[in-house]
């Protein structure tokens, strides 16, 4: 190779290397604009007219239980003192200041998951607690009807008008009309099981609208999303945002062959208004659980391990006491009823007793309203055949050993209530993973004895999400997630959720 040849080469070489630079640069610094063209009734401008109402709805809640505290804190027959304008302006204004501080009506929030209720609840608490240590400073005698009335009717009135944002927002997704349009970019499978994951159980928040596939063909009809324009065409993912009117963009597995296309994307994006999701591989890991430690060159993803001692364990076991012994006090009447109606329908006992695995393997006597005739497990072995349970549970939809009372019961869930008993011995919990029979768990595979690592509950993510109607690997995963990634926010939620189910009864044969 002669010196000419080098030099040729070196020019080349430095010419190839200018002309990359410059198209970086200009990507850079001049960043493709596409216009707007998201659906008017979709998109970001949806998200900003929501969070306005939220807000408003928000500062009605505050300044109701405020207002209320203030009425029941002045004598009889006297006007407000200014001190008490003073003090419930003070409130409204802190605790709207926590709300905004604590990033509740972040648009990443809303619509889908616990979070949200997460944050409310951390913000009141902080408000209240800061609020508390400036009064007591200050030595302000007449403030403790802000804490006894304002604070937990405040909480309770905001959490309500949040979910009623939410109920809202689920008739309107009934229309195709959620707050975001997202394309889902990533290989066949990886978009498939993004778009299904989205439609069960995000669809308030995002309703997608398109997809790309890599290296992949376009027949959506051979994984199941039929309906959604689909392209090729990994380059240009933000003019097809913009054709779809889509407004975020949800990456579900980078090109294998393109490392840096995650990057390349986030810059093709800039100047239009379209917001960037990674979707993580990290199964069953719930976001609590997962903290961005940005390191210059190497962002690291921590995840903690669940921790089943300690002091969020002892939290909820107070918690627990408290559910089950008010519940237990307040139902009496209805316990007393349900049991007399139970002697009066068939002989036998009122209560029906059998033996359950509890946590770490521990067997313990679970009670539950008698539902079924007294030989009801003499005749179990006949019917084995059929069973429409799914995998080790035994389920009949029309069960022959069910009593007429039995049926109403069990339907709404009412035969359940004398667990409230155990829940106050401690042999389960308000809410956690369904207790197993020792049949049962002597089938279990090695991963689904973590079920037993905390108390089994009274309800839990199997009962509002289908109860038999999931499948048995539905209703492992949903129980392994809870273990792993249970809080007292999401125990609450689920707690509601429950009530509604017993309301309208899904799934329960």
């Amino acid at each position: 190779m002669n010196d000419f040849d080098v030099a040729s080469r070196g020019a080349t070489a430095s010419a190839i290397a200018a002309a990359s630079t410059a198209r970086l640069l200009t990507r850079r610094t001049h960043p493709v604009r596409v216009p707007a063209l998201a659906a008017p009734d979709s998109g970001p401008a949806v998200t900003r007219d929501f969070r306005t109402r939220l807000l408003w709805s928000d500062l009605a809640a505050l300044l109701s239980s405020a207002l209320l505290a203030t009425v029941v804190s002045m004598p009889a027959a006297t006007a407000a003192s200014l001190q008490q304008l003073g003090l419930l302006l003070l409130v409204v204004v802190g605790w709207a200041g926590a709300l905004w501080v604590f990033r509740t009506r972040e648009s990443r929030v809303l619509a889908a998951g616990v979070t949200e209720y997460r944050r409310v609840v951390s913000a009141s608490t902080m408000t209240f607690g800061i609020l508390g240590i400036a009064l007591g400073i200050a030595e302000v005698v007449d403030a403790r009807s802000y804490f006894l009335i304002a604070f937990p009717l405040g909480l309770l009135a905001l959490l309500v008008e949040r979910w009623i944002w939410r109920k809202w927002l689920a008739r309107r997704s009934l229309a195709g009309k959620a707050l975001s349009r997202v394309l889902v970019v990533g290989t066949r499978d990886d978009v498939a099981y993004v778009v299904d994951q989205v439609r069960r159980k995000l669809g308030l928040a995002y309703s997608v609208v398109g997809a790309v596939i890599e290296n992949g063909n376009l027949d959506g009809r051979s994984f199941g999303i039929s309906s959604l324009p689909l392209s090729n065409d990994l380059d240009n993912v933000s003019e097809t945002a913009a054709q779809l009117g889509a407004d975020t963009v949800i990456v579900a597995g980078a090109p294998r062959d393109r490392p840096n296309y995650v990057q390349e994307l986030s810059w093709s994006l800039e100047g239009t208004a379209t917001n960037l999701i990674l979707a993580t591989s990290l199964a069953n890991v719930a976001g609590p659980r997962i903290h961005l430690r940005p390191v210059e060159g190497l962002p690291l993803i921590h995840v903690e391990i669940p921790q089943f001692e300690g002091g969020r364990h002892a939290l909820k076991r107070g918690f627990d006491i408290a559910v089950a012994g008010t519940a237990l006090v307040l139902l009496a009447p209805l316990l007393a009823i349900v049991a007399l109606v139970i002697r009066l329908d068939s002989p036998g006992p009122i209560l029906f007793r059998q033996e359950r695995v509890g946590r770490d393997g521990s067997l313990f006597t679970m009670f539950k309203f008698r539902s079924m005739v007294v030989t009801a497990e003499a005749e179990l072995a006949a019917l084995r055949q059929l069973n429409e349970g799914a995998g080790a549970l035994f389920k009949i939809r029309n069960d022959p050993r069910i009593t007429r009372v039995g049926r109403f019961i069990r339907k709404h869930s009412i035969d359940e209530l004398p667990q409230l008993w155990n829940i106050v011995l401690g042999d389960m919990s308000v809410v956690g993973p369904r207790p197993p029979l020792p049949s049962e768990v002597m089938d279990y595979e090695e991963h689904v004895h973590r079920r037993l690592y905390i108390r089994p509950g009274l309800t839990g993510m199997w009962q509002v999400n289908g109860r038999s109607t999931l499948d048995w690997e539905e209703s492992v995963k949903l129980d392994l997630f809870y273990v792993e990634n249970w809080s007292l926010v999401g125990d609450i939620v689920i707690m509601w959720r429950t009530l509604r189910e017993v309301r309208s009864p899904v799934g329960g044969f």
